[in-house]
């Protein structure tokens, strides 16, 4: 039997590491911040720690019955935060380190502790620095919503098209506005940080004003 201060210290170690591992998240205003990543380490925990206790209360002598489900339930919360964003992509990696995080906290549920906090280490270097170097090599790709004002609208969509095409960007949305005696073009596509200086620098011209937004979408 697990003691009730033991206990204690197992679900709030893995509350401690849910909330670093969604502090990066929150940062990056990304789904599943620190509320929710503290939630899930704190459940999975506290699921493993149940299942210890009832299977010994019990004599059951299956005691991984409950922590096996743990993995197949997590899959609709991670789903969750995948569907939350418009474009899916985003909360691919909000998903998978959600799946990450009810590992860290059966770990801790089952006193391993140093090896969910080996784990907590590990998934904050793949999203802090090997995040940051794909950015710096140009591997990974935005969502970015590019919007072009001018009074020779069609000029612009024509050449914003043959640019996409040249550069192989693919178009997410595409299109024209009135804004005044001023004509808008817009468009959202996922370019590299490469990409999008070489499509702003064809497309920024005298009589063309250029805006670049970032694509954040309705992430809580």
């Amino acid at each position: 039997m697990i003691s009730f201060h033991d206990a204690v210290i197992r679900l709030l170690f893995a509350a401690a590491m849910g909330a670093i591992i969604g502090a990066e998240r929150d940062y990056r205003r990304r789904p599943a911040g620190i509320r929710t990543s503290m939630f899930v380490c704190l459940a999975t925990a506290l699921f493993t720690i149940m299942s210890q206790q009832l299977s010994h209360l019990w004599g059951d002598t299956g005691p991984t019955r409950i922590a096996s489900n743990i993995v197949q339930g997590i899959g609709f919360l991670g789903a969750g935060a995948i569907l939350k964003d418009n474009l899916g992509k985003v909360g691919m990696t909000t998903a998978a380190t959600i799946f990450v995080e009810a590992a860290i906290g059966m770990a801790t549920g089952g006193g391993f502790f140093n090896l969910a906090g080996v784990a907590t280490g590990i998934v904050l270097f793949a999203l802090v620095v090997v995040g940051w170097g794909a950015s710096l090599l140009n591997l990974k790709s935005n969502t970015v919503l590019f919007r072009f004002t001018t009074s020779h609208a069609d000029n612009v969509a024509t050449e914003v098209r043959k640019l996409l095409a040249e550069l192989h960007v693919p178009i997410l949305q595409f299109r024209t506005s009135m804004l005044g005696e001023q004509s808008v073009v817009e468009f959202e596509a996922e370019t590299t940080h490469k990409q999008e200086v070489q499509i702003v620098a064809q497309l920024n011209r005298e009589g063309v004003t250029t805006e670049v937004i970032p694509f954040e979408g309705p992430h809580a």
